[in-house]
C-alpha cells in the first residue's frame, strides 16, 4: 500500500490502547479482551478511521492525536462485540483460528463482554469533542448493524429475494460500519460537510464491495480460499448477488427451489454453481463490485492526493483487483 508505512496505522499504540480500555476486574471479561488483542485480525475498520483522520490533517505528532486513537479503538469495539454476538448466532466453534468466546466461557459471558466493550466505547465517546454527534453516529450504525442481522434471517423466513433486501443485509453487515469509520473522523475533527459526506461515501461503497466479494467467494471460490465449505448462504437459505441474478433469469425457477429446501439435495450447490458460470452470473457479479470500489476512489478526489488519499485508494482498488 503506497505511503502506508508513513502514516499512523494500527500498530502496538493501538493494541496498547485497545488492551488498556478493555481492562476489568472480572477475569472471563479480561480474558476476553485479551483473546481479542492477541488474536488481532486485519483491523481494516480501525485502519480506516486512522487513514480518514490523517487525510484531513490530523497526525500523532500534533495535539488531538489521541482522540484520534480512541476513535480508532471504538471503531474496533463495536466490530469486535458484533462478532461476540454473531458467533453465537451462527454456532461458530472458532474466530480468527481461535475457540470462539462462547464455546470457551459460555453464552452468557459472551454476550455480556460485548454489551461490556459497547459500554466502554460509549464511555469513550462521551469524552471526546463532538460526543454527542459521535454517540448518535455510532448509535444509529449499531441500529443498522442489528436491523441488517435480523433481516437476513427474516428474508431466508419469507424467501423475500430481491436486490433492495440484499443490499440492505449487506449494508448492515460490513458497510454501515465501514462507513462510520470513514466518516467518524470527520465529526471529531470538525470537517465540513463536503468531506464527511465524501468520507461516508467512501466507506460505505468500499465496504458493500468487500462484502460482494466475500459473498461472490462463498459460491465461486474454493474450499481451500475461503476455509469452510463452499455454498454456506445457499445452504442457510440466503440469496448473494449471484444468485439473485439466476432468480432474474430462465433458471429461476428451480434456483428459488433449491434455496427454498437450502440446497440439501446432493448436488444443489453444484448446480447453482454450474448454472452461475453458464449465465454470467459470476461476470456480472465481479463487474458491480469494481463498479462499487471505483465509486470508493472517486469519492477521495475531493481531497489532495496525499500518501493517506493513496493509501485509502490501495484499499478500495484491491477489491477491484480481487474481483477480477
Amino acid at each position: 500500500m503506497t505511503g502506508v508505512l508513513a502514516l499512523s496505522v494500527p500498530d502496538a499504540a493501538f493494541e496498547a490502547r485497545l488492551r488498556e480500555v478493555l481492562r476489568s476486574r472480572v477475569e472471563f471479561i479480561e480474558l476476553i479482551g485479551d483473546d481479542l488483542v492477541a488474536a488481532g485480525g486485519k483491523r481494516v475498520r480501525p485502519l480506516l478511521t486512522l487513514l480518514s483522520a490523517q487525510l484531513l490533517g490530523a497526525s500523532p505528532s500534533r495535539p488531538g492525536w489521541d482522540g484520534v486513537l480512541d476513535l480508532a479503538v471504538c471503531v474496533e469495539l463495536l466490530h469486535s462485540a458484533s462478532l461476540l454476538h454473531d458467533d453465537l448466532i451462527d454456532d461458530a466453534d472458532t474466530r480468527r483460528g481461535q475457540q470462539s468466546a462462547f464455546r470457551r466461557f459460555g453464552n452468557v459471558v459472551s454476550v455480556m463482554s460485548g454489551d461490556f466493550m459497547l459500554a466502554r466505547l460509549l464511555t469513550l465517546l462521551s469524552g471526546m469533542s463532538g460526543g454527542p454527534a459521535l454517540t448518535r453516529a455510532f448509535g444509529e450504525t449499531a441500529s443498522v448493524i442489528c436491523e441488517g442481522e435480523v433481516l437476513q434471517f427474516q428474508v431466508a423466513a419469507y424467501q423475500d429475494y430481491d436486490l433492495p433486501n440484499y443490499l440492505t443485509v449487506i449494508h448492515g453487515k460490513t458497510a454501515a460500519l465501514t462507513e462510520l469509520a470513514a466518516s467518524a473522523p470527520a465529526t471529531l475533527l470538525g470537517a465540513d460537510l463536503g468531506a464527511h459526506e465524501a468520507l461516508g461515501v467512501f466507506g460505505r461503497e468500499y465496504g458493500l464491495a468487500f462484502q460482494m466479494q466475500d459473498d461472490l467467494l462463498d459460491l465461486a471460490g474454493t474450499e481451500q480460499q475461503i476455509g469452510k465449505p463452499v455454498g454456506g448462504d445457499l445452504r442457510e437459505g440466503k440469496a448473494t448477488y449471484p444468485t439473485l441474478l439466476l432468480l432474474d433469469g430462465p433458471h429461476g425457477a428451480e434456483v428459488r427451489r433449491i434455496l427454498e429446501r437450502r440446497a440439501e439435495r446432493e448436488g444443489d450447490v453444484e448446480r447453482v454453481r454450474e448454472l452461475a458460470l453458464l449465465m454470467g452470473a459470476f461476470d456480472r457479479t465481479r463487474k458491480e463490485i469494481r463498479r462499487r470500489a471505483a465509486l470508493a476512489v472517486d469519492a477521495l478526489h475531493l481531497f489532495p492526493a496525499t500518501e493517506a488519499r493513496q493509501a485509502l485508494e490501495a484499499l478500495a482498488r484491491r477489491e477491484i483487483n480481487r474481483a477480477h
